[in-house]
């Protein structure tokens, strides 16, 4: 069936998100927009701009995920960033943003069903929630989900791809990562849960480790097999997107690594069982400990994803910590500031310890004064 034939004027479309991303129908997709009319869409995590997806030809456009591929349509006006915490998300598909459609890159599954493969991410919700999914079939992308197939009378395959996901890679890490790195590997301890964000930063973090770790991420990223080449990873890793290379995309292939949001970032599940240590960065940070990654309103860098989600979870943990690691400076600014120049990302209050490349804040348990002084010390 072709795309056209199931949108109707002023639609919702959800587009499922991550390397899975049906985007061989992109052009298609918004050629159907365009003639329909009225038409609204949603986004969510697009590692890289999508050129097919026309964004003119959309009544409205909702990118939940700000940075990334969507950094630039936002910032044009194109699309919306909804600043929403990637725990909120499904509740949003079962409520405000509830699509009508969710199309979706999917993967044959054990029991001759369809199911996700390399994200599942909130697309369960839309489902749930009752969304058509129009899908497109990735024959060879990786198959990391163990759930249960979609089910058959929900789902209308509108294409197949046999085109290899696109591999998602970053920038290698410096001398400032790699310091920075050695001191948050010292504060993980043997057994613990680690949750560590993307980039040149994380990727230092997870080859600076030292003891056996279970990852409970968000993204798995290539760091990951370092890890298992090392005999330093314990378990089956749980995330709901794979974020890497071509090695990873490999490896994940028939492994039951991947989950729903509902999952993956509720935080009773994180902060309860063995210590959970949350790693994520930040582009500043203020003297109370709070944290901003999306940058000012009228130059968005970011949304919150998960980083308040983990944060918070670190922090609860018994025996976890929540930590914010970060260079002193950032484009040749301090990253420490009186006052964030965007919205507040994570509060201070689920932020236990700060590290840079100069040494560590440990915040817990310092009243305000204390705080302030502890990372003014930091920076000095």
């Amino acid at each position: 069936m072709s795309l056209a034939a199931l949108l109707t004027p002023g639609c919702r479309v959800a587009v499922a998100d991550g390397l899975g991303a049906p985007r061989s129908a992109s052009a298609e997709l918004s050629r159907a927009a365009a003639g329909v009319g009225g038409v609204q869409l949603v986004l969510g995590w697009l590692p890289t701009p999508d050129p097919d997806l026309d964004l003119t030809s959309y009544h409205d456009v909702a990118a939940l995920m700000g940075g990334w591929g969507m950094r630039d349509a936002i910032r044009a006006g194109s699309a919306r960033g909804i600043p929403v915490r990637w725990s909120q998300v499904p509740g949003l598909m079962q409520g405000r943003l509830r699509p009508d459609i969710l199309l979706a890159g999917v993967v044959p599954a054990r029991d001759g069903g369809l199911t996700f493969g390399s994200e599942v991410s909130w697309m369960h919700a839309a489902v749930a929630a009752g969304a058509q999914v129009a899908a497109v079939v990735h024959h060879g992308a990786p198959r990391a989900y163990d759930g249960p197939s979609l089910p058959a009378e929900h789902v209308v395959v509108v294409g197949e791809s046999s085109v290899p996901l696109t591999p998602l890679g970053f920038t290698a890490p410096d001398d400032v990562h790699r310091e920075v790195a050695d001191r948050v590997a010292g504060l993980v301890p043997a057994g613990a849960r680690i949750q560590v964000g993307p980039g040149a930063l994380g990727s230092a973090i997870m080859a600076a480790v030292t003891v056996p770790v279970r990852v409970d991420s968000g993204l798995l990223v290539d760091g990951i097999l370092d890890l298992e080449r090392r005999g330093l990873l314990l378990g089956t890793p749980i995330g709901t997107y794979l974020a890497g290379g071509e090695e990873l995309l490999a490896w994940a292939d028939g492994r039951g690594l991947l989950h729903p949001v509902e999952h993956t970032h509720d935080p009773t599940r994180l902060s309860t069982g063995e210590p959970f240590v949350s790693i994520n960065t930040a582009l500043e940070i203020d003297t109370q400990g709070n944290v901003g990654i999306e940058g000012p309103p009228d130059k968005p860098v970011a949304s919150p994803g998960g980083h308040p989600d983990y944060a918070a979870a670190g922090a609860r943990s018994a025996e976890g910590l929540s930590i914010i690691a970060l260079p002193t400076a950032h484009r040749g600014r301090p990253a420490l500031v009186d006052r964030l120049s965007g919205p507040v990302t994570t509060p201070g209050h689920d932020v236990d310890v700060v590290v840079t490349e100069r040494g560590t804040a440990d915040l817990r348990g310092l009243d305000r004064v204390g705080r302030s002084r502890a990372l003014t010390t930091l920076w000095e």
